[in-house]
């Protein structure tokens, strides 16, 4: 039995430096989810009417941030103590979401949610660059591989995860839940030896970025993005990325004022509907290494940008029994719709430069998201009696034209094969 458990194990976690720098990165994307629940219960607190309004303007801030800082961030990581960078980053998200609690008015939630994704744009580049130090050459791909799905899965579980807090704890009791988990996420990195963070173990001189280089910083930038938009099945994956943040803005940000202003709801209500978002994420999570190949992959995409699309169609019209089978499928929509970008680029950029290619599609996959949270702020503030209907409406016809588009390219472009 111990040895059929041991197999579901990464070898790469038997690497015990490693193991701690992803649990701490787990915990963090968990308390971030954990983050952006409350808030959205302490919104609808602060306004009822306009908490759709409030949440929009929060999450479109966190993207900003993510957007502004990220690429400069990168350089950060390239140019000063790691380590450093890593847990005070932690202990300045731990104050931030500390003070939480006491917020009673929504300039107050937006200065903090702005300094809180400043300090996290500058974790996520910081923990990037330390996995090639601290793995061999044999196993950095899987622990680049095992710490980008992570962050692809608990990404859409978290919300769901955090929302089964919420119906056991107060809003604002899940904000000092959060600072808790920041603090054991920043004690396992002042555990990691510093010198450890500069092995470069993986990776011959040729393909790490060394401190002492002085190679611009934006050039690697600028290269990221191009490489990034040099792939049809890459772009393919962006587009797909896009009618997901279309769609599932609509659900993160509306979801609340569904459950409590149209159906009269109680806070427990959103908590389990979020849940079950997060069940249907979890399962496509889970057969998407069976499905997610790439002879398959774009079938995957596809059905991702489907399901998303056509679950969030008659929310605004279902009761909340209908609403869970809905939200169960939005769920699996979202991971299959999300998931494939990163294999990708695993596989189709040269390892060299994947480090600049996963920050420019972490900016655009965050842009996507800055483009949905106003439009679901927008909709869900001033025609909440249809906002789902049009939300999803629009992202099932890109989802079909984008598609046709993309496979009638593929087919009147392949080029011919001479044996």
């Amino acid at each position: 039995m111990n040895l059929h458990i041991s197999h579901l194990i990464p070898k790469v976690l038997v690497n015990r430096i490693f193991a701690r720098l992803y649990l701490a990165q787990s915990i963090s994307l968990l308390g971030d989810s954990l983050t952006w629940v409350a808030l959205a219960l302490t919104s609808y607190e602060i306004s009822p009417k306009n908490s759709g309004a409030i949440l929009s303007t929060v999450l479109t801030i966190r993207v900003v941030a993510f957007i502004l800082f990220a690429p400069i961030a990168g350089t950060f990581a390239d140019r000063f103590n790691r380590k450093q960078i890593l847990y005070i980053s932690h202990f300045s998200r731990m104050i931030l979401v500390g003070s939480l609690p006491f917020a009673h008015s929504e300039w107050h939630i937006f200065f903090v949610v702005f300094l809180l994704n400043m300090f996290n744009a500058f974790f996520t580049p910081a923990y990037r660059a330390v996995i090639p130090a601290v793995t061999t050459k044999k196993d950095y791909r899987q622990a680049v591989g095992l710490s980008a799905a992570t962050y692809q899965i608990l990404g859409i579980l978290g919300p769901g995860i955090a929302g089964f807090f919420a119906l056991w704890f107060d809003p604002r009791d899940i904000f000092f839940i959060d600072a808790i988990s920041f603090i054991a996420a920043a004690l396992l990195i002042l555990s990691v030896p510093s010198k450890a963070l500069y092995q470069n173990n993986s990776y011959d001189s040729s393909t790490i970025h060394h401190p002492h280089q002085t190679t611009n910083p934006w050039q690697d930038v600028f290269k990221g993005m191009k490489l990034l938009f040099s792939k049809k099945a890459i772009n393919y994956a962006i587009f797909i990325e896009f009618i997901s943040a279309v769609a599932g803005s609509q659900i993160l940000v509306n979801s609340i004022g569904l459950i409590k202003n149209t159906m009269q709801l109680k806070d427990d209500s959103y908590g389990l509907i979020m849940g079950v978002f997060a069940a249907g994420a979890a399962i496509a999570a889970l057969i998407s290494g069976v499905i997610d190949k790439s002879k398959t992959r774009k079938y995957s995409l596809l059905l991702g940008g489907l399901l998303i699309s056509i679950a969030v169609i008659p929310a605004n019209y279902a009761d909340f029994t209908l609403l869970l089978p809905l939200w169960l499928i939005a769920g699996l929509g979202q991971s299959l719709a999300n998931i494939p970008s990163e294999t990708l680029i695993g596989e189709l950029i040269p390892s060299g430069d994947q480090g600049k290619v996963y920050g420019a599609h972490y900016a655009i996959s965050h842009l996507w998201w800055a483009i949905g949270y106003p439009i679901a702020g927008y909709l869900g503030s001033k025609h909440s009696d249809y906002n789902f209907l049009f939300a999803g409406i629009t992202a099932l016809i890109l989802t079909i034209t984008g598609s046709l588009l993309f496979y009638k390219k593929q087919t009147t472009k392949r080029p011919i094969s001479h044996h």
